[in-house]
């Protein structure tokens, strides 16, 4: 037993803490302290005191020889010792700005960066639905008038022109024709058979102004939403149009005089239904009568808030 603590403690070349360790556990155990000689738990303390005093001596060495090592300093030093090149000193904190910031430039061993500590915003995909008459037309527009930087996607649809419509700002009118050509040739991002009409979104359309940095606005009905969201997932914006209250939905309705009354019929049934879709969106914005303001205002927010996200959307067209 004996000779085998002689060996360890030989051989070993662990620290001082190790032989304080060890020979205070053994003074505590239950062991009989006779199995270990007296002279061998003498020379464990004394090997101890011997490492004791040559580490005070080699560390003693290191600070006189290497005080400005950063392994052997404390953390504030070190912080301060790294950023500082040697000969380098700081001015006072009252001279000159210009000469206050190239000191601490070349303290910190590089000069202050200019660029935006904010990544660059990524181009939104942004979907705007609703029941019919509800305002989407009238949300858009006056959203085209109070903000820069937005594409609002033309949309392709085989139904008749309306009065004022304008080709290619309000709709590409085709036939039903020349839209089933578009479908088979793979050009449309959505599309919908609409009250017997079909209407569908161009993909060139969009990829041509996300590469110019465009957000893009479409305007589709509850109906493309949910195709729309089966394609994009979470990658682009729903935001969910509605009238303050059913009333005022069909007032609206009502006062357009564009359908029949089996049509208006219709279109009251299926806005009800639509209303229930709501909880699919990521907002809702409630266009009151009278306060397009209001609601254009919101959806600005949205769009400002979505870019300030520090995870962005990615939509890929």
């Amino acid at each position: 037993m004996a000779k085998i603590f002689v060996n360890f403690i030989q051989i070993s070349s662990s620290p001082s803490m190790l032989f304080r360790r060890i020979f205070t556990s053994l003074a505590r155990s239950d062991l009989q302290t006779s199995l270990i000689p007296k002279d061998i738990i003498s020379s464990g303390f004394a090997i101890s005191s011997r490492f004791d005093q040559t580490q005070f001596r080699l560390r003693s060495q290191k600070e006189v020889n290497f005080g400005s090592s950063p392994l052997l300093m404390s953390s504030d030093n070190k912080m301060n010792e790294t950023r500082r090149p040697p000969g380098v000193p700081l001015p006072p904190v009252t001279a000159e700005k210009v000469e206050l910031l190239r000191g601490l430039e070349s303290a910190l061993g590089s000069p202050f960066s200019s660029d935006s500590l904010s990544p660059a915003p990524k181009p939104l995909v942004i979907v705007i639905s609703g029941p019919s008459g509800v305002g989407k037309d009238a949300v858009i527009k006056r959203l085209r008038e109070v903000r820069e930087g937005i594409h609002f996607v033309v949309t392709a649809t085989s139904r008749e022109k309306r009065p004022g419509e304008v080709e290619g700002k309000d709709y590409y009118f085709v036939t039903k024709e020349q839209f089933l050509q578009m479908v088979q040739r793979n050009e449309l991002l959505e599309y919908a058979l609409v009250y017997g009409d079909y209407k569908g979104i161009p993909k060139q359309q969009i990829r041509d102004f996300m590469s110019k940095g465009y957000d893009i606005v479409l305007r589709v009905d509850i109906q493309g939403a949910a195709t729309l969201k089966s394609i994009l997932g979470n990658s682009a914006i729903f935001i969910f149009l509605v009238a303050e209250s059913e009333s005022a939905l069909v007032k609206r309705l009502v006062d357009r005089k564009t359908e029949t009354t089996e049509k208006l019929l219709v279109r009251i049934a299926t806005a009800r239904e639509e209303v229930k879709h709501l909880k699919d969106f990521d907002y809702v914005v409630v266009n009151a009568e009278g306060k397009l303001e209001n609601a254009v205002k919101l959806v600005e927010s949205i769009i400002d808030a979505e870019k300030a996200r520090v995870w962005q959307r990615r939509p890929v067209i």
